[in-house]
């Protein structure tokens, strides 16, 4: 299968696409995004990379032809898990937080927490191909990241807010001009996942929390996820405040626990070639 039939995608207007794997039925099926800008573009997120997010994005003329725009393409994981990480080795220009650097430049499938089956993929990417074969692959970042660090496109500018808590190197980028937020898993319309073993609820609830403010201090219109559609601020106040009341009480603590048990579990007995 080429990477044209892998991968679909939808203009969201003024140099926005969201892209897709077609052939990946499941909650895990991460959003990608592919912003234009007038001096850089940049990814963000980059799926399974069972076949190349590049090529695609060159055979639909996603970029333009424009001869002054010389800068490679730079993709930028919101975090290391792999539905979001598993096609940067596929860049020439790699960014993430600088808590999971080691994480991609090892391989280590234990942290960017791989689990893949074969009835997520409904079409294979190639003859015989099969999950358990999946491994994300190493990949060393060029571009590290920190809180407050201003990632340039020229026409418009993402700062990069560290919100830990669903992993500790989760980020989001925020287009402070446009009052648009790129949250990654950080928050999705969806249950939020703190059972992870990276995962840190105590994070979390302070990442909400500043999301909470972004909405109050009228920092965000539309929120661009990692997962599912597209949201504006009232549903991102509601969801972030509602995983505040919640993630403090006993039963979400018992909850948690034991979920994150039982995924270290299933983690590592899946992946045992890529843990250090």
């Amino acid at each position: 299968m080429s990477a044209t039939d892998w991968y679909a995608h939808k203009s969201l207007g003024e140099g926005l696409y969201w892209i897709q794997e077609k052939f990946f039925e499941s909650s895990n099926r991460a959003n990608i995004w592919l912003l234009r800008g007038s001096h850089q573009d940049v990814v963000i997120d980059t799926g399974l990379g069972l076949r190349s997010l590049p090529d695609y994005i060159n055979s639909k003329g996603l970029l333009g032809d424009d001869p002054q725009r010389k800068n490679p393409l730079l993709a930028i994981a919101t975090h290391a898990h792999f539905d979001h990480s598993g096609g940067l080795h596929q860049f020439q220009q790699v960014g993430v937080h600088s808590a999971e650097v080691d994480a991609l430049a090892n391989g280590d499938n234990f942290e960017t927490v791989t689990w893949l089956s074969d009835r997520e993929i409904v079409q294979a990417p190639w003859p015989g191909w099969r999950a358990r074969q999946y491994r994300v692959k190493a990949v060393q970042p060029t571009h590290i990241l920190q809180e407050g660090d201003v990632i340039n496109l020229g026409d418009r500018q993402l700062t990069v807010l560290h919100m830990p808590g669903h992993s500790r190197g989760s980020i989001c980028l925020h287009d402070g001009d446009n009052k648009m937020l790129f949250s990654g898993d950080v928050v999705y319309d969806g249950a939020m996942i703190d059972w992870l073993p990276t995962s840190q609820v105590s994070d979390y609830i302070s990442s909400c929390e500043r999301l909470v403010g972004l909405v109050d201090s009228e920092q965000v219109d539309q929120v661009m996820p990692g997962h599912y559609h597209t949201f504006g601020a009232k549903q991102l106040h509601r969801i972030a405040s509602g995983y505040i009341d919640k993630a403090g009480t006993c039963p979400a603590r018992f909850s948690t626990f034991a979920w994150r048990t039982l995924a270290g579990l299933a983690l590592r007995a899946s992946n045992t070639r890529g843990i250090c």
